[in-house]
């Protein structure tokens, strides 16, 4: 089986490729779910703070890994007739080691890439309930991944995708890449 991770900046549109991968079949694990269960298991609000400060206690205390390793169990737990499975959100090395380790040469790294400009607009017209609403949070959130180390992961893709001819030209491009896969 194909392990094909999504990874970017926020709001680059991991979650647009995310879609288009749903509507080819691709079974789909998202790895921020992890991250909101244990926010609402300590009975917490969802919102970006929370989520934030839950991700980086969690790996603080088990490791760097830890979101990797719960997917894993996810993924492990799924009944997967797919050829292929999307995750969504690897956000740092460590990670990558999780996945390269179980999937050897099946897992395949992403990046989407977009412009500050273009994820900052696009971020203060999105309305996800974990969301930054102003431009200095989206800004912090930005400081945030790239302390995970979100940078290097982008650094480290096996294939790279813009995002910034528009929403359309994306999903298309997109769609034929993963039909490839």
């Amino acid at each position: 089986m194909k392990v094909i991770a999504f990874t970017g900046m926020p709001f680059s549109g991991k979650s647009e490729a995310v879609k288009v991968a749903k509507k080819l079949g691709f079974p789909v694990v998202r790895m921020g779910d992890a991250v909101w269960e244990e926010v609402k298991k300590q009975d917490l609000n969802l919102n970006d703070k929370n989520v934030g400060m839950i991700a980086n206690e969690m790996r603080k205390k088990y490791g760097r890994d830890i979101w990797a390793k719960r997917t894993l169990d996810k993924i492990r737990s799924l009944k997967v007739e797919s050829s292929a499975i999307v995750i969504d959100g690897v956000r740092n090395a460590e990670e990558i080691d999780i996945f390269k380790k179980e999937f050897d040469k099946d897992f395949i790294l992403i990046a989407i890439e977009a412009s500050d400009y273009v994820r900052h607009m696009r971020a203060l017209k999105r309305d996800r309930q974990d969301d930054s609403k102003n431009l200095v949070n989206i800004k912090e959130r930005d400081k945030r991944e790239i302390s995970w180390g979100i940078d290097v992961v982008i650094a480290s893709a096996d294939i790279v995708v813009s995002n910034e001819n528009g929403i359309d030209d994306f999903r298309e491009n997109i769609r034929k890449m993963l039909s490839k896969i």
